[in-house]
């Protein structure tokens, strides 16, 4: 491709909106453009990005023994009324209706449509187990997008849903797609982990997070250092404390005043204690239920956890006037002694002992609390943030935390689905049992704009061989020197002949705006042709992730670069 003669709108300067580094770079190398809040047109050096990760994608899905297939953008309500998501997916499904007032939506995601789809086609389990898969346009009303690609409203992604007899099955197509995402990130180039997570609004008993490792990654990853245990902070799970237990019982509770002395930070100043000896006491609103959530004051509470622990539908951190209702207190001053509402609390909480917690009147505390003698739990678990000083669960190694984005999520479904939508199946004895399935997802924009947020420097993209738009540019200085022009377009169409992807930057331009845009757009390998190289017989060689280029014959820069290219190929093998 002749640069010339197709469309790069680079840009200097960085754009006022681009909070990112991949944000930044993808609208300066003229990769997207944005078209409203959180929705982009893919620009054709972005589309090519995005084609090459779906090429991946699509090879190493069909090699799992999945089936693509097509599903609609617009879903009818019915299916989501069927499945129980029409209200509780929230504000993120973006609701229309057609000109006979029929509801539906923009699929946010497709588990209603494909258990449809079984439940009308599939009806034994002589047709199971099997795969369906599609890579296809989403749309998630995101009350704010941000970050370009990275949390857009419209969006393009795999999803993919399997289908088997039993759990034994299902955790088979599980690991088969564990395998698979392994496979497509490692060739993509990139550098990635596993994690355990959240099953967050799709539902389902376990699933996996597949996370790009970068240090400007919006989560969090804790991982053991001795052993290959991973999980998101939603998901990673602390262990209960010894069972050492007190020396001795603390005296009796005591009132003490605390004149506006709220947050952690206040209480343990004015009465001379450590963080880890309060109890914090949270009032939350779970399906429509105030509960009480304790953790240790030096924890932090996990809400993912605590509504897997209630197993709720949704909770919410209740307002003031709520907690004075239910505390008699604002907020502050809620402590568990004396507490009508159902309490919950953190293992760490239960081991604790003379505490300092709220006296639910304002400008009080009381001191010397005992769990179990001075309240009762309702229930108790984990229920907050791993640390740094809690050890793997797996193990008892040492946690590390590091940052990653989200990319790819697989999910054990079980029947979530087809008990709610009849997507049933007649086993070997006739029995009719509903079908057990997995949900797996690859947010393929966002996969192009994770390997930008992890390769990049000040001067642009290094965009990994596999999934680079162009995997050369040539790039000859002067465009008026004849002999410099014929050894750029011998080089060009020789690399093309060979089969590589190769921009041709044959505009007249100044040497350094051709190096700038070089630069920006990422390519792995660039050829530079100038007058003064020529006249000695030599072309300069370099990689992007280079800091110095190599001089080589003429007669060796086409064998050169098809070895540099392949490497890139064969390093993410």
């Amino acid at each position: 491709m002749r640069f010339s003669q197709y469309f790069i709108p680079t840009f200097k300067e960085i754009p006022a909106d681009a909070e990112v580094v991949s944000h930044q770079l993808m609208l300066r190398a003229g990769m997207i453009c944005k078209l409203t809040s959180g929705v982009y047109t893919y620009l054709p050096l972005g589309l090519r990005a995005i084609r090459k990760v779906e090429r991946i994608v699509r090879e190493e899905m069909d090699r799992s023994g999945a089936i693509e297939l097509l599903m609609p953008t617009v879903q009818p309500a019915e299916l989501w009324q069927e499945s129980g998501r029409w209200e509780y997916y929230g504000l993120e499904l973006l609701r229309l209706k057609d000109r006979h007032g029929r509801e539906g939506c923009l699929g946010p995601t497709h588990e209603e449509v494909i258990t449809d789809l079984v439940r009308r086609e599939i009806h034994s389990y002589r047709q199971m187990p099997v795969n369906f898969y599609q890579i296809q346009t989403k749309f998630r009303d995101e009350i704010r997008p941000r970050f370009g690609l990275m949390r857009g409203r419209e969006f393009i992604m795999k999803d993919a849903y399997s289908f088997d007899c039993d759990e034994a099955g299902a955790n088979r197509s599980y690991e088969i797609m564990r395998e698979t995402y392994t496979r497509i990130f490692a060739r993509c180039g990139l550098r990635f982990r596993a994690v355990e997570a959240d099953t967050g609004t799709i539902g389902g008993s376990y699933s996996h997070e597949f996370m790009v490792l970068a240090e400007t990654g919006e989560d969090v990853i804790a991982s053991c250092t001795q052993c290959d245990y991973a999980a998101n902070l939603e998901r990673a799970e602390v262990l209960p404390p010894g069972n050492d237990g007190p020396a001795a019982a603390p005296a009796a509770v005591e009132a003490v005043a605390t004149p506006g002395k709220r947050t952690i930070e206040e209480v343990t100043a004015f009465l001379g204690v450590r963080p880890d000896q309060l109890i914090k006491t949270l009032i939350f609103v779970a399906d429509g239920e105030a509960i009480a959530a304790l953790v240790r004051g030096d924890h932090e509470l996990n809400e993912a956890k605590l509504k897997r622990f209630l197993g709720a539908q949704q909770i919410e951190l209740a307002d003031a006037a709520l907690v004075e209702e239910a505390t008699g207190a604002p907020i502050g001053f809620a402590g568990p002694v004396g507490l009508k509402a159902r309490i919950l609390a953190d293992h760490a909480v239960m081991a604790m002992a003379d505490a300092v917690t709220g006296g639910n009147q304002a400008d009080l505390h009381l001191r010397h609390v005992q769990p179990s003698r001075d309240f009762k739990a309702a229930g108790v678990g984990d229920l907050r943030v791993i640390t740094p000083e809690d050890p793997c669960p797996r193990c008892g190694g040492e946690i590390q935390f590091s940052r990653g984005i989200e990319v790819g999520h697989i999910f054990k479904l079980g029947t979530k689905y087809s008990r709610a939508m009849k997507a049933l199946f007649l086993d070997e004895n006739g029995q009719e049992l509903p079908i057990i399935m997995g949900c797996y997802g690859i947010g393929v924009g966002r996969t192009v704009a994770a390997a930008i947020e992890q390769n990049h420097d000040a001067d642009g993209i290094i965009f990994p061989v596999p999934i680079a738009p162009f995997e050369v540019t040539v790039l000859p200085l002067q465009m008026h020197d004849k002999d410099v022009v014929d050894a750029a377009g011998r080089i060009y169409g020789e690399l093309q002949a060979a089969g590589l992807d190769v921009l041709l930057d044959d505009r007249d331009e100044r040497a350094g705006v051709k190096f700038k845009d070089a630069d920006l757009i990422g390519s792995p390998v660039r050829v530079t042709i100038g007058a003064r190289g020529i006249r000695n017989g030599e072309v300069e060689v370099r990689l992007r992730s280079a800091a110095e280029s190599e001089s080589v014959p003429v007669a060796e820069a086409v064998g050169l670069v098809r070895r540099k290219v392949a490497e890139g190929y064969d390093s993410v093998k």
